[in-house]
This record gives C-alpha cells, structure tokens and sequence, in this order.
C-alpha cells in the first residue's frame, strides 16, 4: 500500500523527501541533476518517488525555469533502418544525462515539421535535433526564436540553424559514381526512390561525375517519389534497363534498391559483377552478407546521434563546441557487387 498521499491521491515532493529522509531541496536536486547526488541519497529518492508513486510536474518546472528538460527530436521516419541507428546513438547518450527524449515523426513533409516545431517552442525544450538542412523559411524562424541549443543532423551545409554533424551527400554520391568509373563502368545508372533532400543531393554527385566525365545519358536516370523498398529496386532496375539495355553499373540511392537490383539480376540471369556492377548507400548489415556481397557507402549515423546529444548537453551546461559543423565523413565500403572488369 502507498503511504503519504494527498487528499487528491497525488504524492508531493514533500511526501517524497520525508520518506527518503532527505530535504526537500535535495529531493528537487534528484529530478532536475540526479549525478549531483551521492549514489546512497539517490537510490533512497528513487525508491520513495516509486512506492509513493510520484510524478515530476514537468510543465511547472518548465514555467518556473523557462526551460523543460525534454530534448525534442524531429526524423522523418520510424521505420527506415537508417534513422534507428541514428536513435540508437541518441539514446545511447541521452540515458546517461537528465534529459529525456520526445521523439517526434515528420513523415518527410515540410508542413508537417513546421507544426511540430511551433508545439515545440510552447513546451520549451531544453536543446532540439532536426533531421536535415532543408528546413522552411516559417521552420528556420521558429528554430531561431527558440533560444535552445539545435543540431541539424544527417547532412552539413554553410547555414546552420545553430549546430549540424553529417557528411556531404553530394561527396558521397560522386565518389560512387568514380569508383565505379575507376573500375572501367561507362554506362552507369542511376535509380532513386523517394527523392528527398538528401537524394537530391546525392543524384547530383551522380550527375557531376558523370558529366566530368562526358558520360551523362538521361536514359541512365529512373527516379520515383514512391517510398523506397527492394521490391521497388527491382521495378526501377526492369524499367531502366528497357530504357538503357547496354547499361554496364548501377548507383542505388540506397541499399534497399541495392538488393532488389541484385535480386533482378539473379532473375534474369545478368552475371554480377561481370555484367552488370552495383553500388548502395548508408552499408545496412545485410550489405555485407548479400550474395554477392554489396558496395556501399558507409555512413557514421550511430556516431551523428551520439555527437547531436553531446552537442545540446554540453551547449546548455556553458560548454558550447568550437566547431559548430562537424563533418564525419563517409567511407565506400569496396565489396563483390562491384569488382573491377577483367
């Protein structure tokens, strides 16, 4: 049976700190900076909020300090591999802080992220993580009136809101694409399914590299703003090699369409990587166990969500990082897919 409650069936802070045997300022201390706590009085806390069944009043601590202590995270999907592992890292580091996480989910619409921001800054957040550069100017606005720490994530550009860490999509693409050229491929594909910001991106490594090299075809080119899959990466492969029969590689934009052009390949008998080579994106796990095994280019998102929630904590405790863009990169993992011709 729970002891100590009010009239109301709410426990108070008060109640809390009598039974842990503490003050009710170091009870306070616990829910805003437990590590500022001896392991002894914050287990005694613990256990008192527990039995008693007490809830923080996050709402009046935000009044109170003009400042919630919820780190809002905006990703424009929950079901797309790339974006757990970014959350992973976030997670990873967020559970060692005071902060807690709201995850929210903007279904690659603009409008939709705009919403979501304006409910933000009424909850006062203590730092946000945005996915992308490519915010609206309303969006961008609201950002900067929020007067909290902000990471961009998953791409850098020149203009940043306050923070970003990513990588250069465009970098990422034309490095595919002179590999591929680099391995003696001529007639290079290129398939692209959702095309958001950051395809867009990618296709135009695609199309730079192709073009320095004076082998741009709009024949070669298949995009759909249909969401991405592998049944969709064998469509596109059928549909592009009607359109280019003498197509000899192909740049995915990402490893979903990657396996799906390998599976089309096995179907129609079209020896890879004798005939045909193939490139992916973001080297998901089963890129490296695909028969044959998959190239693509490997991205630090694990790393981005670990650096985003170490960018926000340290901003709010006066530690602001001299780099505000951090750029971690890529790598072309090199695999069987696309093995140089003999």
């Amino acid at each position: 049976m729970r002891r100590n409650r009010t009239k109301s069936g709410e426990a108070r802070l008060t109640d809390v700190a009598k039974l842990a045997g503490v003050s009710p300022i170091t009870a306070s201390r616990f829910f805003r900076n437990p590590e500022a706590l001896s392991i002894s009085k914050r287990e005694r806390v613990e256990s008192a909020a527990k039995e008693l069944g007490y809830v923080p009043n996050l709402a009046a601590r935000a009044l109170a300090s003009q400042r919630s202590e919820v780190i809002g995270v905006l990703i424009p999907s929950l079901t797309n591999n790339v974006f757990s592992d970014v959350l992973r890292g976030i997670y990873d580091v967020a559970q060692n802080s005071r902060y807690s996480i709201q995850l929210v989910n903007t279904r690659y619409s603009i409008l939709q992220e705009e919403k979501l921001l304006r409910l933000f800054q009424a909850q006062k957040p203590a730092g946000l993580i945005v996915t992308g550069i490519n915010q609206t100017a309303e969006s961008r606005t609201v950002m900067q009136a929020m007067n909290c720490p902000i990471v961009q994530i998953m791409e850098i550009g020149n203009e940043p809101v306050d923070m970003m860490v990513g990588f250069s999509h465009y970098d990422a693409g034309f490095t595919a694409i002179s590999h591929l050229l680099s391995q003696g491929r001529k007639r290079i594909g290129f398939l692209g399914a959702r095309m958001d910001p950051r395809v867009q991106r990618r296709f135009d490594g695609y199309r730079d590299a192709m073009k320095a090299a004076g082998l741009l075809d709009q024949r070669l080119i298949v995009t759909t703003p249909v969401p991405t899959s592998v049944t969709m990466g064998g469509t596109l492969f059928a549909d592009l090699l009607i359109r280019a029969p003498d197509m000899d590689a192909v740049f995915c934009v990402n490893d979903d369409l990657a396996l799906g052009v390998v599976f089309e390949c096995e179907r129609r008998q079209i020896a890879v990587p004798d005939q045909m080579a193939i490139v992916g994106f973001n080297d998901l796990e089963f890129s490296a166990s695909s028969v044959p095994s998959i190239t693509s280019v490997r991205t630090n998102r694990y790393e981005m969500g670990r650096h985003a929630v170490t960018m926000v904590t340290e901003t709010i405790e006066n530690r602001r990082p001299e780099q505000p863009i951090v750029d971690l990169g890529f790598e072309l993992m090199v695999r069987q897919s696309s093995a140089k011709v003999a």
